[in-house]
C-alpha cells in the first residue's frame, strides 16, 4: 500500500544460549506501519517486543543472535539485506529509537549539546554555528528551558524526565520518518510520564513521524496509539484498532491484560484479576497454542495444534481456536470491565 512506510513479514529471531540451546524469541511476526500513525506493541516482559524493535534497527548482538527468516521493508527496501554502512545511514536519519532508560542512552562524559550535534553532524550538512543553534532549537522543541545554557550541561545535571526529553530530541534531530519508542516512560513517575506522552503526540503532529511504541502499560496505549498488536511468547496473537482491542478483544490473553489493568473510575471493592501462571520457556516451547497452560477457555485442540489467524474484520485479526466455527460460544469481557464469572469457566 502507498501509505505503508514499514512492513515486517514473517520475522523469526533466535538466540544461542549455553544451557538451553536455541531460544526462539520472535516467531513469525508480521505487521505494517502507516505514515504518520502510532502502532502500539503490547505484552508481558519477555514476549519479544524489544527484540522485534531492535531487529528492525539491526541492533541485536552479533555473537548470539540470529535472524533466521523474514523481511523488514522500509519504503519498499528490505533492511535485512543492507550492509552495516548502509544501516548506519538509515539509523537516526530515517529510523530512530528511544530506549527505556535515558541514563544508559546518554554518554556521561559528553555535554548534552555535543551528543545532539553528533547525530546532526553525521547525517546533515551544518556549519558549526548552525549546528549549535539547531541542537538548541531541538532542546527548546522538547520543552527544555534555557536551551542555549543547558547545551553545556552533562546528563547527570538533568532530572529523569528531562533526560528522556533530551533522548527524544536526539532521536528527532534528523527528522526521521519512523520513531521506535521502547518503554519510553517506564522509569518515570506518572506526572512526568503524561508530559512525555503529550510531548510525543505534539511532536508527531508537527513532524508527521510514524511511531511504534512498545509498552506493557495499556494506559499508554489508550492515550497514544491508533492500532495495537498484542504479543505473547514471541508471536503476535491479536491486532486491531484501539477500540477493537479494548472493547472487542478476541483472545483470552488480551482479555486477561485488560482485566489486570486498574480502572480510574472503578469502585474500591473492584479487584484486579491477574493472569495465572507464567509465559512458556522460549527454549522449550510446548506443542499447540503457547497460551494454553494459562488460558481459562482452554480446549483439547489447544494443546496439540497452533491456531491459525482469523480475520475478524478488515482491521482486526486473532490467532485463537475460539474463533473456529466449531468452538463453543463464550461471553467476552470488554476493556470497560463487567462480570468475570464467565471467565472462570473452563471449556471442555
Amino acid at each position: 500500500m502507498e501509505d505503508t512506510i514499514l512492513k515486517i513479514d514473517n520475522l523469526h529471531v533466535s538466540f544461542k544460549t549455553h544451557n538451553d540451546g536455541e531460544t526462539k524469541a520472535v516467531r513469525g511476526v508480521s505487521f505494517e506501519l502507516k505514515k504518520g500513525e502510532t502502532l502500539a506493541i503490547v505484552g508481558e516482559s519477555g514476549s519479544g517486543k524489544s527484540v522485534t524493535a531492535k531487529s528492525l534497527m539491526r541492533l541485536l548482538p552479533k555473537q548470539n543472535s540470529m535472524i533466521k527468516d523474514g523481511q523488514v521493508f522500509y519504503e519498499g527496501k528490505d533492511l535485512l539485506k543492507y550492509s552495516i554502512k548502509e544501516m548506519q545511514k538509515i539509523r537516526g536519519s530515517e529510523i530512530s529509537m528511544v530506549f527505556q532508560d535515558p541514563m544508559t542512552s546518554l554518554n556521561p562524559t559528553m555535554t548534552i549539546g555535543k551528543q545532539i550535534m553528533e547525530g546532526l553532524r553525521k547525517h546533515q550538512a551544518f556549519r558549526k554555528k548552525e549546528l549549535f543553534k539547531k541542537a538548541a532549537d531541538l532542546l527548546e522543541l522538547v520543552g527544555i528551558p534555557s536551551p542555549m545554557e543547558r547545551m553545556k550541561d552533562y546528563p547527570h545535571q538533568f532530572s529523569g524526565g528531562m533526560r528522556q526529553r533530551v533522548v527524544i530530541a536526539m532521536a528527532l534531530a534528523c527528522n526521521p520518518k519512523v520513531l521506535l519508542a521502547d518503554e519510553p516512560t517506564t522509569a518515570l513517575d506518572v506526572t512526568i510520564q503524561a508530559q512525555i506522552l503529550d510531548l510525543m503526540k505534539d511532536l508527531q503532529k508537527k513532524t508527521g513521524t510514524a511511531i511504534i511504541i512498545i509498552t506493557h502499560d495499556l494506559g499508554v496505549v489508550a492515550s497514544m496509539a491508533q492500532r495495537v498488536a498484542v504479543m505473547y511468547a514471541g508471536e503476535i496473537i491479536e491486532t486491531g484498532t484501539v477500540d477493537e482491542i479494548f472493547y472487542e478483544p478476541k483472545h483470552p490473553y488480551t482479555c486477561g491484560l485488560l482485566l489486570s489493568m486498574p480502572k480510574l473510575h472503578a469502585a474500591r471493592s473492584t479487584k484486579l484479576i491477574p493472569i495465572p501462571g507464567i509465559p512458556p520457556d522460549l527454549g522449550q516451547l510446548p506443542e499447540g497454542c503457547p497460551f494454553a497452560a494459562r488460558c481459562p477457555y482452554v480446549m483439547k485442540v489447544c494443546h496439540s495444534f497452533s491456531p491459525s489467524k482469523t480475520e475478524v474484520s478488515e482491521t482486526h485479526s486473532v490467532s485463537c481456536w475460539l474463533e473456529d466455527e466449531r468452538a463453543p460460544q463464550v461471553e467476552w469481557i470488554d476493556g470497560a470491565g463487567g462480570s468475570i464469572d464467565e471467565r472462570k469457566r473452563k471449556v471442555d
